[in-house]
C-alpha cells in the first residue's frame, strides 16, 4: 500500500497549512508556543522575558492587554518604527495583538492601527484582548499577507515581527505593503534571513520552515526582491545580538549558523 506523500515547503497550500496548524494552537498555550524542542519564531522562557529578550521592555509588556504577548517573535518592530501621533498602521500577522497595541499607543487616539492575521484563533485572541484594553482606534481583521484586505494607498508604516519568513510568496507580500502604503509610507520590519544558503536538511523541513527557519530569504534576495517593488532606501541589518534566541529554538543544530533575526526598512517613494 502506498504511503502518503510527506507535505513539502515547495508547496504553499502546504506550507499555509502547517503554519496556520501550528498557530492556531498557540492562543490555547498558558505561556509562549514553544517548548525548546518545537521552536516556533519564539522561546520556551516565559512570555514577558522572551520578550525583554528581543528589545522590548517592562513598560511595553505592562501596557498592553494581558495575553496580547504570547512570547513571539524575533525583533521589536515598533522599536525602529519611528511611529507619530496620527499615523495609520498595519501590522502583518498580528497574532494576537501584542505589536499592534503597542503601535496603538504611539500614534495616539487621532492615529489608527489594523492588524491582519490569517489565523482564525489568533483572530478571536485578538479581539478579546482589544474588548479587555479597550483600545478604540485598533482592528482586527481576518486575511492572509499576501493577499491584505485593506485599500491602496491608506497606511502610513507596515510593521511585522518574524512572519514573512513564513510566506512561501514573500514578493507578493512586499508588492502588496508596497500597494497599501501612501506614498512616502515606510516599512518596519522584524525578520529572520538566511546568512548563506540554507542546507537541504533546513530547507526542505516542513517543521523548520514553519519554525521561522526553512522559509527565510537570502539578505541580497530580499534587498534585490524590495527594490524590484519599487522600495528605496532599503536596510537590512542582521541582529547578532540574538543569535542565542534564535539557536534556542532548535537546540542543537546550529540554527545560529545559517540563520539570523534582522531589522528590514524601506520607504515607498513620495
Amino acid at each position: 500500500m502506498n504511503q502518503p506523500e510527506t507535505p513539502s515547503p515547495a508547496d504553499p497550500h502546504a506550507v499555509r497549512a502547517a503554519v496556520r496548524d501550528r498557530y492556531g494552537r498557540v492562543p490555547q498555550q498558558a505561556s509562549s508556543c514553544c517548548t525548546p524542542a518545537s521552536g516556533c519564531c519564539g522561546s520556551s522562557a516565559p512570555a514577558d522575558a522572551a520578550a525583554w529578550a528581543l528589545g522590548y521592555d517592562r513598560i511595553d509588556t505592562d501596557a498592553v492587554p494581558a495575553g496580547s504577548n504570547l512570547g513571539l517573535g524575533c525583533g521589536n518592530p515598533n522599536g525602529i518604527a519611528g511611529l507619530r501621533r496620527g499615523e495609520s498602521v498595519l501590522d502583518l500577522g498580528s497574532g494576537a495583538g501584542f505589536d499592534a497595541f503597542l503601535a496603538a499607543r504611539a500614534v495616539g487616539p487621532t492615529g489608527r492601527v489594523i492588524g491582519v492575521d490569517m489565523t482564525a484563533e489568533m483572530l478571536q485572541a485578538a479581539r478579546a484582548n482589544l474588548h479587555k484594553g479597550g483600545a478604540t482606534n485598533v482592528e482586527f481583521r481576518l486575511g492572509e499577507i499576501e493577499h491584505l484586505p485593506v485599500a491602496d494607498a491608506s497606511i502610513d508604516v507596515v510593521l511585522s515581527n518574524c512572519v514573512i519568513n513564513l510566506s512561501p510568496e514573500k514578493q507578493r507580500v512586499f508588492a502588496e505593503a508596497f500597494r497599501v502604503l501612501r506614498p512616502g509610507g515606510r516599512l518596519a520590519i522584524s525578520d529572520i534571513v538566511a546568512l548563506r544558503p540554507l542546507p537541504e536538511a533546513l530547507r526542505t523541513d516542513l517543521d523548520l520552515y514553519a519554525g521561522c527557519v526553512g522559509g527565510a530569504a537570502p539578505i541580497d534576495e530580499l534587498r534585490a526582491m524590495l527594490t524590484a517593488i519599487g522600495f528605496v532606501d532599503v536596510r537590512i541589518t542582521p541582529k547578532t545580538e540574538l543569535a542565542a534566541v534564535v539557536d534556542g529554538w532548535f537546540p542543537g543544530r546550529g540554527i545560529a549558523d545559517h540563520v539570523a533575526s534582522a531589522d528590514i526598512t524601506g520607504v515607498k517613494p513620495a
